[in-house]
């Protein structure tokens, strides 16, 4: 099983999931992360350290969530991995609990 980054990380991308992760599973892109379901243990770290709330297990996606595994697994093999905690976005904040954020994901 795996782990999912779900639409709440959309424009917050915060990394305290990052650097707790011991197989570097994180993906980056421009406002988002992504878990490379090849590479998740299922350790469930990453979970308690998103402030946002944004990672789920892929049996537990909340409803309406659950396309984000999908893309998690497409992303994940296009973007970079990250190892290391970078800050959130500037206005990280703001978009925090706002719904309807999957058109804002950049790819």
């Amino acid at each position: 099983m795996t782990h999912v980054v779900t639409e709440n990380c959309i424009e917050c991308k915060h990394t305290d999931c990052v650097e707790v992760c011991p197989v570097d599973c994180f993906h980056e892109g421009p406002n988002f992360l992504v878990i490379d379901p090849e590479s998740c243990i299922d350790c469930t770290l990453c979970v308690e350290e998103c402030p946002v709330g944004a990672i789920y297990p892929e049996l537990d996606l909340p409803v309406g969530q659950e396309g984000f595994l999908a893309i998690n697994a497409e992303l994940a093999r296009e973007w970079p991995v990250l190892a290391a905690k970078k800050p959130a976005l500037e206005d990280a904040a703001r978009w925090d609990g706002v719904p309807g954020k999957l058109a804002r994901l950049r790819r």
